[in-house]
This record gives structure tokens, sequence and C-alpha cells, in this order.
């Protein structure tokens, strides 16, 4: 599965109504690191398809998420399961470190 796009319309459908954990990416077009990482988490969404949600909100479309999760640096991440949003990681530096954050 490819990662979703998330707004402010769908956020509660899609996360917090989520019966999966999902991975948040807090990114922007603009960012080079953000679309460095991008291709890590369409691996994520890939092997974890059925186990994990992947959703990207960008920050230039979504400012309500943004100032919503208080999101300062690019590419943030949260972590939902069952509604509940984890502590971030911010500008991750690798899968390996993702993935043990998240707890895959």
């Amino acid at each position: 599965m490819t990662p979703i796009t998330i707004t402010k319309e769908n956020f509660e459908s899609e996360v917090l109504q989520s019966k999966l954990p999902v991975l948040i990416d807090f990114w922007a077009t603009w960012c080079g690191y953000c679309r460095r990482i991008a291709p890590v988490l369409d691996q994520l969404a890939e092997q974890y398809d059925g186990q994990l949600v992947v959703g990207k909100v960008d920050i230039d479309e979504q400012p309500e998420l943004e100032a919503r999760f208080g999101v300062e640096i690019i590419p943030t991440l949260y972590l939902f399961r069952d509604g509940k949003a984890s502590e971030p990681i911010v500008n991750p530096g690798s899968k390996a470190q993702i993935v043990e954050w998240a707890g895959l």
C-alpha cells in the first residue's frame, strides 16, 4: 500500500479512528530531506501493509494540522495507536531508526 494523504477533513477517520497504527509524516515539497526520506516511508507502507498505515501531511496545504501538533522542523513523524499520538521523531536518520522508534 502506498502512503495516504492526510488532511484536516480526513484526519479523524483515517488516523484517530484507524484500527491499525498510523505513522504520519509531516513534510513539504520544498524540503530536501523530506524528499530523501520519502522512499523509506514508501518501503514501510509496503513492508507493513495490513499492519500499519503510512500517511503524509503536507504542512503547506494543512497548516491547521501542523499547528495542532506543534511541528516546527520537518520531517516530523508521529505514530498514532488507538487515536493517541506518540512522542514525535524529528528528522530521522534511517529506516532502522524509524522502525525502532515505532516498535515495528
